[in-house]
């Protein structure tokens, strides 16, 4: 009985640390489109003013 508990306990840690994986993934992308839609914005706000300017 000992070998299924230690069978079970490593299943649901390799799960876990594969839910966090993913879980830290989606975040790393998610933060990147946010840093990318930041910058985007900042350029096209400064060509824009640029633009009035002439």
């Amino acid at each position: 009985m000992v070998h299924i508990s230690v069978a079970i306990g490593r299943f649901f840690e390799a799960l876990f640390f594969a839910i966090v994986r993913v879980a830290g993934v989606v975040a790393g992308v998610v933060l990147g489109v946010a840093l990318a839609g930041a910058i985007l914005f900042l350029v096209a706000r400064w060509l824009i003013v640029r633009g009035r300017r002439k």
